[in-house]
């Protein structure tokens, strides 16, 4: 099956659901690039769905639907373009060959940390500037789930130097995986359902995949050993619920305020149980003999000088990304010098 047969069988999947279920025109299915038993993640847009249909008196109803149900998970982006499916859930840098942008507030390498992300992204113009590159897919981003700083991964060694990156076949998203293939490393995206598999068997020897709280829920810690901090290539990422844009034009004013809302209120109430929830899964995978250790400093600077001229790279490419780019680190320029003034002594 080519894949326009493959989204013309999405499209009729979702179609049959709808009528399946005697969903009226109100009713919308949504597909998520990941599965829906993920901790976190997996939940996140079912509870944003809820908020939609309680916010709105019912009137708008979504069906979520989780990884590969209509269309394999890095199709989602495509089906909703096209309107196959109505909406879908995602990290944001799974799309960056369409919108480079996306990689960059996806996953900036020692980039903002969950405040000043939100901060950007709702007050500083970063969603204005982000939807200017999905306006020509027909599509409009909804940033609906916001992930605290990841781990820096789970390595069958251990990295005391920068040449041990030469040669790792690595599974890391999105910009990070630029820099350390500056370093040597071989990288490469698996979908979150194949990466335990790809650990296992030995197709990959270290994996980055978020915080421990969702990385435990994979079971990493039963076969490699080595978990690394800090989360250099995410310290937050952003995940969003997209919708085609005829049907987002289709809404009420009040609806599209209504589903807007519930997602910044999806933002807080993930915010809350991902911070409370880490350290009790680092005791789980401490528990399993599992090294948690620091990457060397000499071994950060090495990935940053390497992020930075990423960055650069990427933005002589793509004019929005540039825009996005200056604008994310003048934010974080000028809200760091309050920072600074803040800080407390260890």
């Amino acid at each position: 099956m080519n894949k326009n047969s493959m989204l013309g069988a999405a499209f009729a999947g979702a179609i049959a659901v709808s009528t399946a279920t005697g969903a009226s025109a109100q009713s919308y299915d949504l597909q998520s690039t990941f599965g829906l038993h993920v901790p976190s993640i997996g939940k996140s847009p079912v509870h944003w769905a809820e908020r939609v249909s309680e916010s709105t008196g019912g009137n708008i109803e979504i069906n979520v639907h989780g990884a590969g149900d209509f269309v394999p998970p890095f199709e989602v982006f495509e089906a909703v373009s096209i309107g196959a499916i109505p909406m879908g859930f995602d990290w944001m840098g799974y799309w960056s060959e369409k919108i480079p942008v996306a990689n960059l507030i996806g996953s900036m390498p020692f980039g903002p940390t969950p405040d000043i992300a939100l901060a950007w992204m709702f007050q500083g113009g970063g969603l204005e500037i982000i939807q200017k590159a999905y306006d020509p897919y027909n599509v409009k981003v909804l940033p609906c789930h916001l992930v605290v700083p990841e781990a820096g991964g789970w390595f069958n060694k251990e990295i005391n130097t920068v040449d041990d990156f030469k040669g790792l076949n690595m599974r890391i998203a999105g910009l990070g995986g630029k820099a350390l293939a500056k370093l040597g490393a071989n990288t490469q995206l698996v979908p979150a359902g194949e990466v335990y598999v790809s650990l296992e068997t030995g197709r990959i020897d270290a994996t980055e995949f978020s915080a421990p709280q969702l990385d435990v829920g994979f079971g990493f810690q039963k076969i490699v050993k080595n978990y690394y901090f800090p989360g250099w290539h995410q310290p937050s990422s952003w995940d969003t619920v997209i919708i085609n844009m005829d049907v987002w034009n289709g809404f009420s004013e009040a609806d599209q305020q209504a589903m807007e809302n519930s997602c910044k209120a999806n933002i807080m109430d993930n915010l809350a149980d991902q911070v409370q929830s880490q350290a009790a899964a680092l005791d789980t995978i401490r528990a399993a003999g599992v090294t948690v250790r620091r990457f060397p400093d000499d071994v950060l600077k090495a990935i940053k000088q390497a992020s930075v001229e990423v960055l650069e790279d990427e933005s002589r490419k793509d004019p929005i990304f540039a825009e996005a780019y200056q604008s994310l680190t003048d934010y974080m320029e000028s809200v760091g010098h309050w920072e600074t003034l803040q800080r407390m002594p260890n």
